[in-house]
């Protein structure tokens, strides 16, 4: 796969690779699998890396990225790592602890893309804005 060609530029100038690796796997996949299976996934080529904190793993995809980087098959920079927001966070003052947890499991200092994974609440937190404009931002 030649990743380098296969990425979109976005409106902040970083590139996205188009083409993904997903790490949701069942509950009854041992979560050792998530780390093989990522490690493999960079070998063959993926440096987009799609995982979230409801998917139970990301203590095991974050080894298998910082495997990766430690043994010199890859750069951090080269990894493009996709994270998203679940639904019981989406109040504006959960998000920042929401993400800040995905951190330290992966043990990764920064997420390149963070989404709302499912645009509806639930739980108590009925709120519906999650995202405000910063006011020093026009755009």
């Amino acid at each position: 796969m030649d990743s380098k060609h296969q990425r979109v530029k976005l409106n902040d100038g970083h590139f996205m690779p188009v083409l993904g690796f997903g790490t949701y796997a069942p509950a009854e996949v041992p979560k050792d699998k998530a780390l093989e299976a990522t490690k493999l996934a960079i070998e063959v080529g993926f440096r987009h890396v799609d995982c979230a904190h409801i998917y139970n793993n990301e203590a095991q995809v974050g080894l298998a990225i910082r495997s990766k980087i430690a043994d010199g098959s890859v750069k951090r920079e080269d990894i493009f790592y996709t994270s998203k927001l679940w639904s019981n966070s989406h109040r504006p003052e959960l998000v920042r602890p929401a993400l800040e947890r995905s951190l330290k499991n992966l043990q990764l200092d920064y997420v390149d893309l963070y989404l709302i994974h499912f645009p509806v609440s639930v739980k108590e937190d009925i709120g519906i804005i999650t995202w405000k404009k910063s006011p020093k931002h026009n755009s």
